[in-house]
């Protein structure tokens, strides 16, 4: 007997079948990493503040098939379509599929009630998976009965600036999804009857890792997947930045090649290094090209890194949705007689950050000197977005972001180890030269999704002060880790000393 698909499940198997299989069948072998669950969390609080914008004076209903049961829901919704407020998370079922769609407006038309459906993202543009999405949506709906006019897709407007005082219309702008939904019944049944037979096979259907595993999201079952396919001694996931068309292509098609099986002749002159350091187990190290890159840069040098915030629903006044807000720095200075010093500023009050930061960082750095930094377009984009909304520090903040001075160009041109594995962040690089110095060992924050997830714990109001002070010891901890070792990723490239 055929099983009834969610819409979720649908999409799964859009992404990809054996990923449908799984969900159905092997559901324990799934693992949603951080960044997907801190996803599901924004996802939520989007659809909060939908709720809001769409229904101000509070009449509509808001179904829960959780807690009432999906049978519950499915016949409250057919019983609420008779009536003309709004209705949330509206549950329907037919042709062997079900959705909950986020918003239901009562609208007339020609004399007759008909309804209004707005499926709300909380990304920044309508994707093509969002249009698949719209088209199983606006299916289901009509074929369970429900006399649906038009569908919408309503997504965050990135250039809105918040206002203030809980003010958020304007956050959400809608594309009318109608003409192109209502269009592609035939295909949404195509995708119903085929993974209906997928779910049926007695075995997973077998499909190699592949680019898919990432597109539109991460799948929870890549690990699984990966561990079921034979494993490359040096894999080819290995090899950074593949763009070339025929690199590409030659990858798709040989997914669990060996890096030994890939030509030369496809790879550019970082690729080949990487291939020949990691065969031959031996790393590269141009040590007079990477001195010889930095000879310009006398001391007194600065060393900083930021850490960041950034919220869909914006609860600072005069920021965008998912602006970057830094909230936390770390600066080591080295004197001209080598001498080091260390300044950090973090703020977890839940106030805005961003001026105490900018007038701290500008304090922190003084006026002579290069201040170094890897991967220096985060910092240099955050300095220019504080120049604008602070103008009375804008010539200050500018003048330190002519003083910036890239390390992760010199690490990529001049050193490669093996235990890179093909990447260049500072938490692969750092171990290959410094076995003492390593993220892993770090209590509670460890990297930089980290850092945004308990900070946004601790400016909650419920967080107990010791909680919050366990907090701040760990990411002051770790930006300090983040600027030592761009200290000593300097001394090794220059062969300088320090006190």
């Amino acid at each position: 007997m055929a099983c009834t698909l969610s819409k979720t499940k649908l999409l799964n198997f859009r992404q990809c079948p054996k990923r449908l299989w799984l969900e159905i069948h092997r559901p324990e072998l799934r693992q949603d990493s951080s960044a997907t669950q801190a996803s599901f969390a924004v996802g939520h609080r989007v659809g909060e503040i939908a709720r809001q914008l769409y229904d101000p004076k509070g009449k509509g209903t808001l179904l829960d098939p959780q807690t009432d049961g999906f049978e519950a829901a499915f016949a409250r919704s057919l019983d609420l379509l008779t009536s003309a407020q709004p209705i949330f998370e509206a549950g329907f079922r037919a042709e062997g599929a079900l959705a909950f769609a986020d918003v239901m407006l009562p609208t007339r038309k020609a004399g007759k009630r008909v309804w209004r459906m707005v499926e709300v993202k909380s990304s920044t543009a309508v994707k093509d998976y969002h249009r698949d999405d719209a088209a199983v949506q606006s299916f289901v709906a009509r074929a369970a009965g429900v006399p649906l006019a038009g569908i919408a897709l309503a997504h965050v407007d990135s250039r809105w600036v918040y206002p203030g005082d809980r003010d958020y219309r304007g956050l959400l702008v809608e594309n009318d999804l109608t003409d192109e939904a209502f269009g592609r019944d035939g295909e949404v049944r195509a995708w119903i009857a085929e993974a209906q037979r997928i779910v049926s096979r007695e075995k997973a259907p077998a499909i190699d890792t592949g680019s898919r595993c990432g597109n539109p999201y991460d799948c929870p079952f890549l690990d699984h997947c990966r561990g079921q396919a034979p494993q490359a001694e040096y894999p080819v996931a290995w090899l950074p930045g593949v763009r070339s068309k025929a690199l590409k292509s030659f990858i798709e098609s040989t997914p669990a090649c060996d890096l030994r099986e890939v030509p030369d002749g496809l790879l550019n002159d970082i690729q080949r290094r990487v291939k020949a350091a990691t065969l031959s187990g031996k790393p590269y190290f141009d040590a007079e090209g990477a001195t010889q890159a930095l000879r310009a840069h006398k001391l007194p040098a600065y060393f900083l890194d930021f850490e960041t915030i950034q919220f869909a629903v914006p609860i600072w006044k005069g920021t965008r949705p998912y602006q970057q807000i830094p909230f936390q720095f770390s600066v080591h200075r080295i004197s001209r007689t080598g001498k080091v010093e260390h300044r950090s500023f973090l703020d977890l009050s839940g106030a805005d950050p961003s001026k105490a930061f900018a007038e701290t960082l500008i304090t922190a750095c003084r006026e002579r000197g290069s201040v170094f930094v890897y991967n220096a377009g985060f910092e240099t984009a955050r300095i220019r977005e504080l120049a604008e909304r602070f103008p009375h520090m804008k010539r200050d903040l500018l003048a330190l972001n002519e003083r910036i001075v890239d390390l992760l160009p010199v690490a990529r041109e001049y050193y490669y180890h093996p235990d890179q594995q093909g990447s260049w962040s500072i938490k692969a690089v750092l171990p290959t030269l410094c076995l003492d110095l390593n993220h892993g060992t770090l209590d509670g924050v460890q990297d930089g999704v980290d850092a945004q997830t308990v900070c946004l714990e601790a400016i909650a109001p419920e967080t107990a002060s010791e909680r919050k002070a366990e907090i701040e010891r760990q990411l002051l901890a770790y930006c300090k880790l983040d600027t030592w070792a761009t200290v000593k990723l300097w001394i090794f490239f220059t062969g300088n000393t320090i006190n």
